[in-house]
């Protein structure tokens, strides 16, 4: 492998759907359905090459406004997509998980870029955004498993205090596992970027560590915030 990184010509990155070629085949051959399998692919692509001509844009401004217009709509998307799993319950929930979402991001986003990292302008849209969509994509998984259980487990006839035990507790598996595996079964995808542009492994695992406590914190935050609104919305009926 070369010193620095190169294009990836479309050629050759062509040869990475070749895996996802094979699991398409055997969703075919089982049954299971491909449309689900084929749409989600194909807005991988195409929001992918949407962000990334958008980021062009994006991180050459230097306005506060054009911040925070991103972050607001990260936040939206992912309290909308955090509850898909609810159904027709999913418009009356969404502000509970956009409040529970901005309370577990906002601090924790704060504290990392102008605590750890001691940035001059708080609104470095090349620095905010990246970050706070790692930790924005986390949460939104993480109350989305919540919200799920919780809502599960208040239709099995449980009280608020064992449906918010078992909702909690399930959320958090993933990003536990996670918090286990790093360094051992994996190497995480920002880490494994800077070293691969070069950056000093020791270096690189400090601004692991610091995004793996921004991952934890806010998902804990987000989670723990949805509960409790869980809780005021069944004192309100």
């Amino acid at each position: 492998m070369n010193d620095t990184l190169e294009v990836i010509p479309l050629t050759r990155l062509a040869l990475a759907f070749i895996p996802v070629g094979a699991v398409l085949l055997i969703v075919h051959v089982w049954s299971l359905g491909l449309r689900p399998a084929v749409v989600a692919l194909l807005r991988m692509v195409s929001q992918l090459l949407l962000v990334g001509y958008l980021l062009n844009f994006i991180f050459g401004s230097e306005e506060a406004l054009v911040t925070l217009a991103c972050m607001s709509l990260m936040l939206a998307v992912a309290g909308w997509i955090a509850l898909r799993p609810l159904g027709k319950d999913r418009t009356t929930n969404y502000p509970t998980a956009l409040i529970a979402l901005s309370a577990g991001t906002l601090p924790v986003v704060l504290i990392a870029t102008q605590g750890v990292l001691d940035l001059e302008r708080w609104y470095n849209v090349s620095v905010l955004v990246p970050l706070a969509g790692i930790v924005l994509a986390n949460s939104m998984n993480t109350v989305s498993l919540a919200a799920e259980r919780f809502a599960s487990e208040r239709r099995r006839g449980a009280d608020y205090k064992k449906a918010r035990y078992t909702a909690m507790s399930t959320a958090l598996i993933p990003i536990t596992n996670s918090l286990l595996a790093v360094g051992l079964v994996s190497l995480p995808g920002m880490m494994t970027g800077q070293i691969l542009s070069g950056v000093a492994p020791l270096i690189a695992v400090r601004y692991q560590i610091l995004v793996m406590c921004m991952i934890f914190g806010s998902a804990g935050l987000a989670t723990s915030c949805y509960l409790l609104l869980q809780q005021k919305t069944d004192d309100r009926l």
